[in-house]
């Protein structure tokens, strides 16, 4: 008979059922959102950030013990986009965001899961690069301290996501433009 705290160390090292844990977050945080007084909105900011930390995990393990899937890699970055993009929708809904800057953001995720797509049916290698891991730790590290400053008083945690949601945007575009120059080749109609 396996012990609770083994069978909770044994589904945390499962790189899938890590993605699928950060997918089903989603409606939660959203739903929490839809009340935006202290209580939900510091209890989605703790859920968000552990979805966030699941998206280091899985890729942790997956690359750790050779489980890495076509599954986890068309998942992985899907299910960070679809965490950051509700997130940020909801944020830009009360105006804690500028909502252009969450078009830009979604705009260029939708953008590259398309351009994905063509790459993965090349049969070409479609994990994420180095300069989309730093857009999505910095599209994580700006919301979270967003959501903290809603639900907080004290620190102006507001004024350090805004400055983090500049850099975000700025990696965003960067990494989208770094996606279609690399593969402009699979692009030629």
């Amino acid at each position: 008979m396996m012990l609770p705290a083994q069978k909770i160390k044994d589904y945390l090292s499962d790189p899938n059922k890590l993605t699928l844990f950060r997918v089903a977050t989603i409606p939660v945080i959203v739903i929490l959102l839809l009340f935006p007084n202290r209580i939900c909105t510091f209890c989605a900011a703790i859920l968000f950030s552990a979805a966030a930390i699941t998206d280091y995990l899985d890729g942790f393990y997956a690359r750790r013990r050779g489980l890495v899937t076509t599954f986890g890699k068309i998942m992985d970055p899907l299910a960070d986009k679809l965490l950051v993009s509700s997130t940020f929708i909801m944020l830009a809904s009360y105006g804690w965001v500028p909502a252009w800057i969450v078009c830009i953001i979604i705009g260029r995720d939708l953008a590259v899961t398309g351009l994905r797509n063509v790459i993965a049916e090349k049969g070409l290698d479609v994990s994420a690069s180095m300069l989309g891991k730093y857009k999505t730790g910095f599209q994580i590290a700006t919301i979270i301290p967003l959501l903290i400053h809603f639900s907080y008083f004290g620190i102006d945690f507001h004024v350090i996501g805004s400055v983090l949601l500049i850099g975000a945007m700025i990696f965003t575009v960067w990494s989208g433009a770094d996606y279609f120059i690399r593969f402009k080749s699979l692009l030629q109609i």
